[in-house]
């Protein structure tokens, strides 16, 4: 899908990649996800049909070191918003922005580190699938709402595409808050 024009996905490697200076993995499980991004390396979830918590566990072993994860439906996430969790993230095992979802932090652009893996396999363990089942294993931390805020709206940051609706409206955030950037 696209917004502004550009791929969500092509924003995201972007993004990413100026946040982190290399090129992102891509967690995906469609049989053509290699066909997306030749460039990226893809890596399906460990174990499949666990939706965002499997691919968090999948992005947490992928590598060695913390794993910076956002969700590719999400078209406006800023790159220094990304080293900014990278910054706060401190002795933390997660580092989440603080947003104005229900939760009061978005789960889906945050870092995870390494502890968070055998924390997130002991809550699949349980039965337990939401993306957030696991935090209560592991030191969390929150990237507070003014330093969030200075990214821009969180409401903006944090819009992710699910529906055509969604897509439609995306486009109109974009052309208010995004076509500037």
């Amino acid at each position: 899908m696209q917004v502004g024009g550009v791929r969500i996905l092509d924003h995201l490697t972007r993004t990413l990649a100026d946040a982190t200076g290399h090129l992102p993995l891509l967690i995906a499980n469609a049989p053509d996800a290699s066909t997306w991004r030749p460039d990226l390396q893809v890596i399906p979830d460990v174990i499949p049909g666990l939706g965002a918590l499997g691919g968090l566990l999948t992005a947490v072993e992928a590598g060695p070191g913390p794993a910076m994860v956002v969700a590719w439906d999400m078209p406006f996430i800023p790159a220094g918003l990304l080293r900014e969790l990278a910054a706060h993230r401190g002795d933390a095992d997660v580092i989440l922005p603080a947003s104005p979802g229900p939760r009061g932090f978005e789960p889906m652009c945050a870092i995870y580190g390494p502890r968070c893996g055998p924390a997130i396999r002991a809550a699949l363990a349980r039965g337990q699938r939401e993306a957030i089942a696991f935090h209560s294993e592991v030191k969390v931390g929150i990237l507070s709402a003014e330093r969030v805020a200075a990214f821009g709206d969180p409401a903006f940051l944090f819009f992710n595409v699910n529906t055509s609706d969604d897509l439609a409206e995306a486009e109109r955030l974009w052309l208010r808050h995004g076509s500037s950037r």
